[in-house]
């Protein structure tokens, strides 16, 4: 039986809204077909909104989370309209995520899922996170399920957004990590220069790698520790922008850039891995990726645009599927949790 969803992604990186209308079929194993994607970039006001939401007080989250709620349920609405779009199944939201803290059980995204079906009266399946955290998890990374289903051929999946994560089957099992932060320290930084990101690595290419930066940088405990583990904003204002904060915005570009690769290429080295495909908007970082391809074997591959662009909302859609089906839908093996399980919220 075939099933139509919609999966909506936002990433740390605040480069808008994703939205991917895929079908998706179970004969012998799971196939999808992509048929409709957007990215929506969000006004200055709701960028400005998501990015400090995590300095605001209790009831002005709650207030957000309606808010966004509602917002993600208009654009869902409107994607619907301009493409004519009729039969959809259903709606899965992955939500934007405000704090990530599963050594203490919490993780929070925004955008209540109950706000999207009174705009668009669809069913929805939100809130995929929750759960495997109060199951001792760390509530990430989740893609991994698709990998396992939807990308099987690949002996690894990259994905490079606000954080690098990666997952592939090591022993008969697929486990998956976060590795280091990217877009969402790289923009950043771009912004210092008046450019909404680093295009093509430009920037970096031309700033001057810091050493001395660069080996504390490599330093850092989170890279030592053993998977499952995942990275969040925290983290990033705790550990990477104090260090940043006195080095000139080119140096620093140059030298979080050779960073990244360094520590992405000891990943896909330590686990002997042969093929790797690359997506998230650091797959058009050209000089990020050669900067891995010069450290490393493996064979790269860079798929075409709506598979670089969308994977992540197309898994969230299949999430959804899975968990409206009943089906497992999170691998304990990539998240840490005490066993795979079927997570979000329906409404």
């Amino acid at each position: 039986m075939k099933t139509l969803a919609i999966g909506l992604m936002s990433g740390t990186s605040l480069d808008g809204l994703d939205i991917c209308l895929a079908e998706f079929e179970k004969q012998d194993k799971w196939t999808f077909q992509i048929l409709k994607t957007e990215t929506l970039p969000y006004s200055e006001t709701w960028e400005s909104k998501l990015k400090n939401s995590i300095y605001l007080s209790t009831e002005e989250i709650l207030e957000l989370h309606s808010e966004y709620g509602f917002y993600l349920g208009r654009q869902v609405r409107e994607f619907i309209r301009k493409h004519q779009l009729e039969n959809i199944d259903l709606v899965a939201s992955h939500g934007h995520t405000v704090f990530h803290q599963p050594q203490k059980k919490f993780t929070l995204q925004i955008g209540d899922g109950r706000a999207i079906k009174l705009e668009t009266g669809l069913p929805v399946v939100y809130d995929f996170r929750s759960q495997d955290v109060l199951m001792n998890g760390n509530g990430a990374p989740l893609v991994p399920i698709g990998d396992e289903l939807l990308f099987s051929e690949y002996s690894a999946c990259l994905n490079l957004g606000g954080f690098s994560n990666i997952s592939l089957r090591s022993e008969g099992k697929r486990i998956a990590f976060d590795i280091a932060p990217v877009n969402i320290i790289l923009n950043h930084l771009a912004q210092k220069v008046h450019k909404s990101f680093d295009e093509n690595g430009t920037l970096a290419k031309t700033g001057k790698i810091n050493e001395v930066l660069l080996e504390k940088l490599n330093a850092l405990e989170f890279y030592q520790q053993p998977h499952p583990k995942s990275l969040g904003i925290e983290w990033c204002n705790q550990h990477i922008f104090p260090t940043l904060l006195n080095l000139e915005t080119l140096d620093a570009l140059a030298t979080f850039t050779e960073h990244t690769a360094q520590q992405i290429s000891n990943v896909i080295n330590n686990n002997s891995i042969k093929d790797i495909l690359i997506t998230g908007g650091g797959a058009y970082n050209t000089f990020l990726i050669e900067k891995i391809r010069e450290r490393t074997k493996a064979e790269i591959i860079i798929p075409e645009k709506e598979i670089i662009n969308y994977k992540e909302a197309l898994i969230f859609a299949f999430m959804g599927v899975l968990r409206i089906n009943n089906e497992i839908n999170i691998l304990s093996s990539a998240t840490g949790s005490s066993k795979d399980h079927c997570s979000g919220i329906i409404v």
